[in-house]
């Protein structure tokens, strides 16, 4: 069990809103912040699983919040942001983690599964970006938005993920933009391949939740050293975090070899499209 021993950060009795906070990143992120003083209002569709760990954090002295909530659902996100500002006054920081995948051909998936994970991944963090971005404006605060490897380059037998990642960036980089001046600062995160429950739900071309094995490039990240990094990262304002050693490689082969890039990519997740 832990404790919270960092009453003097900077995140000392700020309220942060997590996404898909119950496990994964998300449970880690809760843990970091609220360890730092942090109020930690949090949001899963798995409400048993929810109610658990937020007993868990209470036990541990970190100041808690939670709802249940389908991210993909818009007025699901503006009553469950709306609670929040209720219950606790503000948002300082909001963190976009809910997500959901698919491992298919494109040739082979079905359109609806594009839907699905446009909904989660993408219309999700919008829909509570807009209901929270007016305390987060005045609270000079922050938004997170974690996001993926995959936004940032092709990623074979992924392509509805990669799209709702690629579309996170351009709408979380324009904002930036559009903010600039307000104190409010966006910081989109690239965590590479991590240990969660999220490849365990991903879908395969029916909508189906698929047994096919996971590809994946490097070693995996636990994701305490995820939330680590977001923690320092947001000390020092960054914009864009790509994380791990093969993420970052990642990253610049596919800025300035992307031929490169491709052949590797095609090489090592080549048996994704192999049914």
């Amino acid at each position: 069990m832990y404790s919270v021993h960092n009453k003097n950060s900077s995140f000392k009795n700020k309220i942060i809103a997590v996404t898909g906070a119950a496990s994964g990143i998300g449970a880690a992120i809760c843990r970091k912040f609220g360890q730092a003083g942090a109020k930690i209002a949090m949001l899963d569709m798995d409400i048993k699983k929810l109610k658990s760990f937020e007993k868990e954090l209470n036990n541990s002295g970190i100041t808690t919040l939670s709802r249940q909530c389908d991210v993909s659902l818009m007025d699901e996100c503006t009553a469950s942001i709306k609670y929040i500002i209720k219950k606790f006054g503000a948002i300082d920081i909001l963190f976009n983690n809910a997500g959901i995948t698919q491992r298919s051909s494109f040739i082979d998936t079905e359109i609806p599964v594009f839907y699905k994970v446009m909904d989660v991944n993408f219309f999700g963090s919008l829909y509570c970006t807009k209901a929270a971005i007016n305390s987060i404006i005045q609270r000079k605060g922050a938004v997170v938005v974690i996001s993926s490897i995959a936004g940032i380059g092709p990623l074979l037998g992924r392509s509805g993920y990669c799209a709702s990642k690629h579309a996170l960036n351009g709408l979380f980089s324009t904002l930036r933009t559009e903010l600039k001046g307000k104190g409010v600062h966006i910081m989109i995160v690239c965590p590479g391949f991590t240990k969660t429950n999220l490849q365990s739900r991903a879908l395969d071309s029916d909508g189906s939740v698929t047994d096919h094995p996971q590809s994946r490039i490097g070693s995996q990240l636990e994701p305490e050293s995820v939330a680590d990094s977001i923690y320092k990262g947001l000390l020092k304002r960054k914009r864009l975090m790509v994380l791990s050693p093969a993420g970052k490689a990642a990253y610049y082969l596919n800025r300035f070899f992307p031929h490169i890039y491709e052949r590797i990519i095609e090489k090592k997740f080549k048996s994704e499209l192999a049914r």
